[in-house]
């Protein structure tokens, strides 16, 4: 497994770089094909944080994790990864049986505890054309942390949400 590492106002040295190959070179079992995971480390509040992302050409996989020692965060966020993979398992088989990059046999098996996902709610609503702006201020009015809305710019159905910085973001849809 390749271990691709960012850091943003962050400096990396030798021992955290092996530590992280050492780490992700653990999850690299469950990849037939060398796999990368990009791994962007950064400060947040005067903590340290970890984000990694892996792409198995259709499954992804992501953490992160913020913490005062950087090495408890690493190994949280390849506990989580670890654990997403294992909780997937089943449904990952059946999207992707024909992908032969995830190694499905080496995924750690689940208690069946895990219960299927059901829908308990379902909600209509009409959607009216808006900027962005009056959407964030419907989002802040509804205080709701996302926003379902039809740009007037654009035609297409956006989602406007708050980030966990404060600051807000856009998810534009294509079709």
């Amino acid at each position: 497994m390749k271990v691709n590492i960012t850091g943003k106002n962050f400096n990396t040295y030798k021992h955290l770089q092996d530590t992280l190959e050492r780490k992700f070179d653990k999850l690299g079992k469950y990849f037939s094909d060398d796999i990368t995971v990009k791994v962007v480390l950064s400060q947040e509040r005067g903590k340290d944080k970890i984000e990694a992302t892996i792409n198995a050409k259709g499954a992804v996989f992501r953490s992160e994790d913020v913490s005062d020692d950087i090495y408890e965060a690493i190994d949280k966020v390849v506990d989580k990864l670890s654990s997403q993979m294992a909780r997937f398992k089943g449904k990952l088989q059946k999207r992707y049986n024909d992908n032969k990059s995830v190694r499905f046999e080496s995924l750690p098996e689940l208690p069946e505890e895990v219960e299927e996902v059901k829908v308990v709610k379902t909600k209509k609503f009409e959607l009216s054309p808006m900027s962005v702006e009056e959407a964030i201020l419907e989002m802040e009015m509804l205080q709701h942390n996302f926003f379902v809305f039809l740009d007037m710019e654009t035609d297409s159905v956006n989602v406007v949400y708050i980030r966990k910085d404060g600051n807000y973001g856009v998810l534009e849809t294509t079709y």
